[in-house]
């Protein structure tokens, strides 16, 4: 069952990133490289948050934190956030000898997804309490 979670999930988390980088490149011109950096971060929150708000599924047994783990953790975060196309655009830059643009892209990418993840655990902590 927990595949047929993940399946769900993963389905959502790849739309939500469609849309999420189609509207962002619509509404504030973002190249898709940024996108990606925001889509990490984003993603990195959310997982953060669920972690730490959902916990263990085996803590307590119960059926919503048995479900949450695969649907929206392994699912929707991981068919929603892109670390590979944040390595496909990084190698592309490099190539094209955009040197700065690169190394931004994994400093942001690496620092801001840092943050957002020990955010999304504060943020999920206060929430189980």
């Amino acid at each position: 069952m927990d595949y047929l979670w993940i399946a769900l999930g993963s389905a959502a988390g790849g739309v939500s990133r469609a849309l999420v980088v189609n509207w962002l490149a619509q509404r504030l011109a973002l190249a898709p490289i940024w996108s990606t950096v925001a889509v990490n971060v984003t993603g990195s929150l959310a997982i953060g948050f669920l972690t730490a708000w959902v916990g263990r599924p085996a803590e307590d047994g119960h059926p919503v934190r048995a479900v949450a783990g695969p649907l929206l953790m392994t699912g929707f975060c991981g068919g929603y956030t892109t670390f590979s196309a944040f390595s496909l655009h990084t190698l592309q830059l490099a190539q094209s000898q955009r040197w700065w643009q690169a190394g931004a892209n994994i400093v942001l990418s690496l620092v801001l997804c840092l943050l957002a993840v020990g955010l999304g655990w504060l943020a999920g902590s206060a929430g189980r309490r």
